[in-house]
């Protein structure tokens, strides 16, 4: 995808809270190379069973590389880095891994299905005992996560294991018994989807119903005990001795470039204030207010809210109905009014007049309304608005000029 500035703004807010809620849920974040040697591809048997998917070359030197289609083999090699014991576990790593896949050129659909996208991708290494706990954690915090996006009607698919697969039956039925159990302790209801699962071990499919009825197919939950006997990985256990991990990989949003087409369908384009892009704008009604409109816009901006001004030689009119068209959440109007008094006039997108505030107010009011959902505890202001007000970061009181405008 090329990114404009507004839609990497939204993808960096994605990641941003991705991260809090990560580090709040004890993830690690780590990164791995785009491009990795075939001998980890043939360790990790993806090489064997999804090189039809993969882009690969030739160096000058002989060797064979590849663009990574997952972030697995990577996550693999970096807990691999050094002795762990069963005190270390779980060991949670996070990673917004890039990754690229062959698609067919007729299944290439806008922002839902690229060649190469981002993974809000992550790896647990547990005990077999801390299993169905680590399942459940990654089930709550997905259902708590879509929540917070809107979204309220989740189904739960359970894949089962796939014709081509590895690792032997007995392996596979205890795996997916730790998914059923799992949404059995949570009290959720599934589905079967036969046949559908990886090809390393089962997973679990969140499905997102959106505003008008659609299904998306959004974050997974797999289990895998074959890429750790694969990778020949291990702790050591209680009794001293070297154990295996097992392995859950995790994706919450899934792909982010998919994940932001299915927000914009299921918001129609009105994203929640705190992920907006442009979270305000303020508009000029004549040439007058052009400083102090540029003076607010500043202070704004320094008040951690992102917004932008208008101060075209337009009708008033014409600059609202465009912008509530652009789906800005709050659009802030200056007149001579506003001017004399130090103050801002405030509508939303969807017209609704929330009247005349001071500065100070209106700033306050924004930032609250602006927090995102995951600043639990945290203050809402921030501080930022006192310390810029001591600082001296004031707009001027100056008197509104004779121009006959309506404010």
């Amino acid at each position: 995808m090329f990114w404009h500035a507004k839609g990497w703004t939204l993808f960096q807010q994605l990641i941003a809270y991705m991260r809090r809620r990560q580090s709040q849920a004890g993830y690690l974040e780590v990164n791995s190379p785009d491009m990795m040697d075939r001998g980890l591809w043939e360790t990790s048997s993806h090489w064997q069973n999804y090189r039809d998917h993969m882009f690969t070359t030739d160096t000058e030197d002989g060797r064979s590389m590849a663009l990574k289609p997952m972030n697995c083999p990577g996550s693999v090699l970096l807990f691999q880095h050094g002795l762990k014991s069963y005190r270390d576990l779980p060991v949670r790593m996070g990673e917004f891994g890039k990754v690229h896949r062959y698609e067919p050129s007729g299944a290439l659909h806008g922002l839902l299905r690229v060649r190469h996208f981002t993974q809000d991708d992550a790896h647990i290494y547990c005990t077999p005992q801390q299993l169905q706990e680590e399942c459940r954690r990654v089930i709550r915090l997905t259902l708590d996560i879509y929540n917070e996006f809107g979204f309220d009607d989740i189904r739960i698919k359970l894949s089962t294991r796939p014709q081509n697969r590895i690792g032997d039956d007995a392996t596979w039925d205890l795996l997916e018994q730790s998914l059923i159990d799992s949404l059995a302790n949570e009290n959720l209801d599934y589905v079967i989807n036969p046949g559908e699962g990886a090809f390393y071990g089962p997973k679990l499919e969140f499905v997102l119903h959106d505003a008008i009825g659609r299904d998306w197919q959004c974050g997974t939950l797999q289990v895998d005990m074959s890429l750790p006997e694969r990778f020949d990985i291990s702790y050591i256990g209680e009794d001293g001795e070297r154990a295996r991990p097992v392995m859950l990989h995790r994706a919450l949003f899934g792909s982010l470039e998919r994940f932001t087409g299915i927000l914009l369908e299921h918001h129609s384009g009105k994203l929640p204030p705190w992920l907006s892009p442009v979270q305000a704008v303020v508009m000029s009604i004549t040439d007058d207010q052009k400083e102090y409109v540029s003076q607010l816009t500043e202070l704004l901006n320094l008040s951690d809210i992102r917004a932008e001004s208008d101060t075209r030689n337009e009708k008033i009119g014409y600059k609202v109905r465009q912008k509530t068209l652009e789906r800005i959440p709050y659009l802030l109007v200056a007149g001579r009014q506003e001017v004399a008094d130090g103050t801002i006039t405030i509508r939303t997108r969807e017209g609704k007049q929330l009247g005349n505030y001071p500065i100070d107010a209106a700033i306050e009011f924004l930032q609250e309304m602006t927090t995102p959902p995951d600043f639990v505890g945290a203050d809402k202001h921030r501080y930022q608005l006192k310390k810029m007000l001591k600082a001296g970061h004031q707009i001027p009181q100056q008197e509104a000029e004779q121009s006959g405008a309506p404010s």
